[in-house]
């Protein structure tokens, strides 16, 4: 696992997002689905493993209906930190936009005990606590970059599409918009990510209009 790739396509003199670093979090276990309204809206689904996180961007996001495929395209290895970071990547940086951190929690791998090498072999099966994200899933290359991510028939499978009904941050409940407005990024381009008919919320984490504008990094651990 190499974050040089990663390190190559940044310049951390303009973007706020985490430095190189390999590390491991307290857990050691952690995943996290961060949205991301970048020049495409996608979701950028990471695992952590062997100081990193493994990372796939899922163009519609995960689905807790078995029998919805979703596309993911394996990019570049993150750092651990980069999952608490919910902000704005400037525009004209790599990924320049709104990152909201839509989902996190813990996970485990199923029938292997190296989740790189099962990386490496093109399929690994792993069971998902979330806020949102919950059971067993399965990601399945179907040729580099390109690999599926499914989830399995358990007691947390449904229809329907979660990124609709659960659209806010787990973190502090905002939205695209809302973060984009919060952290000096651009709000129209932001808003096109958030879906029509918001359903309701609570406990809004919002930074005030007289506070300087900058990254929101929260010191949530993920549980």
């Amino acid at each position: 696992m190499s974050l040089t790739e990663y390190k190559k396509k940044r310049s951390f003199k303009k973007t706020p997002e985490p430095g190189p670093e390999k590390k491991s979090s307290e857990f050691g276990n952690i995943f996290v689905v961060q949205k991301h309204r970048a020049t495409q809206l996608h979701y950028d689904f990471r695992l952590e493993a062997d100081g990193v996180l493994l990372s796939w961007a899922v163009p519609k996001g995960p689905s807790m209906d078995p029998n919805v495929k979703r596309l993911a395209m394996h990019v570049e290895d993150h750092p651990v930190d980069y999952a608490r970071f919910e902000g704005v990547i400037p525009e004209g940086e790599y990924g320049g936009g709104t990152v909201m951190v839509w989902d996190t929690g813990i996970y485990g791998p199923e029938n292997t005990t190296s989740v790189s090498k099962a990386v490496a072999k093109g399929e690994l099966k792993f069971a998902l606590l979330g806020d949102k994200l919950k059971g067993s899933f399965v990601l399945v290359r179907t040729r580099e970059p390109q690999w599926l991510l499914i989830k399995h028939r358990d007691k947390y499978a449904k229809e329907g599409d979660i990124s609709k009904t659960q659209p806010f941050s787990v973190l502090t409940k905002r939205t695209l918009a809302e973060i984009a407005e919060d952290e000096g990024g651009e709000v129209k381009k932001a808003a096109t990510g958030d879906p029509k008919g918001l359903p309701r919320r609570r406990d809004i984490k919002r930074r005030k209009k007289a506070a300087k504008k900058k990254v929101w990094h929260s010191k949530r651990k993920p549980s």
